[in-house]
């Protein structure tokens, strides 16, 4: 599994992330092929050295040969034929992917010769973008025209995206602010603001800024794609060990690249999880209320720890701090919880980091009886050992002793 940190200082497009991704896999190869794999000999994938203010890198550019054909010999964008096949006459408009439905798209990545990984990841960035084309042009999705983003170059540079992002195997994906340029962008449907509607759609949430420098900074494949890897924005220290730029096909004042990393894993001796502290000052309930069942029942929620101290709130009154830590994922269920259950209106609540050492549970045998005892080892190897409460507790009920006596027991071996 490896961690990314991507710094997209001057845009981002699907053709800058495949070159990038590329360089830190060492492997270029792979693309060359992929247009036969995809079922589309219209397209073609080239790699070129280019200088970006003095970076050297290598551009990866998808081509539709259609698009070059037409260009060449000054025909309009869409023409007509047709053939007789089987004693039938067919008629072919040649549109280039301008009026593929998402399902025309889907097909194609189903037929495609790549792995079930990349077809996954290449289905859920199409849907991405076109829930963001259906909401913006108010329209069913299965009924949606894609227009730039369903042309041969399209479809390969988002699925070739999803093979690289699928080799990687990325579990987790940090990013800088998102640079989008300003000014009008000339698509299919007219003269439009950048970012363009459906790219604004995609970049919902994701903290953007216009830069300095007019133009389109960021594509719709760029969006769909970085919405797909699910960006952390927050800042964070990290340590890279091997750098790729993916150059643009643009020119800009500043250098026009983006530049990913691979980052040390830094769990290497212990595990480093990320989790929630919950706090909530409950003044005005008796503490019994917050006994063994309420406890109990607060670990079913979620809590994977918790702690409750007295504490002194303003105009002298006393109060209990109740203090939990739990997952990111049972937010929720832990808060619900604490409003049904104690007579709080309010929680906060804040991320932290925690560091947890190895551990197993294995079963002793004492002259008490069989107990289940948590093992950990430190970093520099020392092994401690520590019996279960729940069986100190059943074998203190048994033996009609406490349960200090009887953790001495075992503790002593007697």
């Amino acid at each position: 599994m490896n961690t990314i940190y991507i710094e997209a200082f001057s845009g981002l497009s699907g053709n800058m992330l495949l070159s990038a991704f590329s360089e830190l896999l060492e492997d270029y190869e792979q693309l060359i092929d992929l247009p036969k794999k995809l079922h589309l000999p219209d397209g073609k994938i080239e790699i070129k050295e280019v200088d970006k203010n003095g970076i050297n890198c290598k551009y990866v550019e998808v081509i539709d040969l259609n698009l070059d054909k037409e260009n060449s010999a000054a025909h309009s964008h869409t023409h007509s034929h047709t053939h007789t096949h089987d004693g039938h006459t067919h008629s072919h408009d040649h549109h280039h992917g301008n009026h593929r439905h998402l399902s025309d798209i889907q097909k194609i990545i189903d037929h495609a010769h790549i792995s079930e990984g990349a077809k996954k990841i290449a289905h859920e960035i199409f849907l991405m973008i076109g829930k963001a084309e259906s909401k913006i042009h108010d329209m069913p999705l299965e009924t949606i025209h894609f227009h730039e983003i369903s042309g041969v170059d399209s479809i390969i540079d988002i699925v070739g995206n999803a093979v690289l992002i699928d080799k990687l195997n990325i579990s987790k994906v940090y990013s800088t602010p998102i640079c989008t340029g300003f000014g009008m962008v000339s698509t299919q449907h007219g003269m439009l603001p950048v970012p363009a509607p459906a790219t604004g759609e995609l970049l919902q949430g994701m903290p953007i800024y216009s830069g300095n420098e007019e133009g389109e900074k960021i594509t719709p494949t760029g969006a769909a794609i970085l919405k797909y890897l699910n960006p952390d924005f927050t800042n964070t220290t990290y340590t890279p060990t091997k750098t790729a730029y993916g150059p643009g096909k643009k020119d800009f004042i500043n250098a026009n690249v983006v530049r990913i990393s691979l980052l040390k894993d830094d769990s290497c001796d212990n595990k480093k999880s990320k989790y929630l502290q919950l706090e909530a000052s409950i003044d005005d309930m008796s503490p019994e209320y917050l006994g063994a069942d309420f406890q109990e029942d607060l670990l079913i929620s979620g809590a994977v720890d918790f702690s409750i101290t007295q504490q002194l709130m303003k105009k002298g009154r006393l109060a209990f701090l109740l203090s939990v830590i739990l997952p990111e994922d049972k937010l929720k269920n832990v808060s619900n919880y604490l409003f049904d259950n104690t007579s709080t209106i309010g929680v906060r609540y804040y991320q932290i980091d925690r560091i947890e050492l190895p551990r197993i549970q294995k079963k002793n045998q004492t002259a008490l009886g069989e107990v289940v005892v948590k093992e950990v080892t430190t970093p520099s190897g020392i092994k401690k050992m520590k019996p279960e409460f729940d069986d100190v507790q059943k074998i203190a009920k048994k033996t009609f002793q406490s349960p200090f006596q009887v953790i001495n027991k075992i503790n002593n071996k007697s």
